[in-house]
């Protein structure tokens, strides 16, 4: 396996991304929990980073705003 250092980028409303598998377009879970990267059709660690990673759509919006906080249990939105 690839390891190579970490590093971050910046999206698109500046704010700070890890480069890993945890924020890379090509991951899936699969029903156990494991963390697969579907171009290499392989079992991979959250902070695992290969060359052919990409931002994920939910990470080249971090920072946009508009999101809301959920409780874990009863998924309704969390008002403090």
């Amino acid at each position: 396996m690839e390891k190579m250092r970490l590093t971050s980028v910046r999206s698109a409303y500046d704010m700070k991304v890890k480069r890993c598998c945890a924020s890379c377009q090509h991951k899936c879970i699969d029903k156990e929990g494991n963390r697969i990267c579907a171009l290499k059709m392989m079992m991979v660690e959250q902070k695992y980073k290969c060359k052919q990673w990409q931002m994920s759509k939910g990470m080249r919006n971090a920072g946009k705003g508009g999101g809301v906080v959920r409780d874990k249990e009863t998924k309704k939105i969390v008002i403090d």
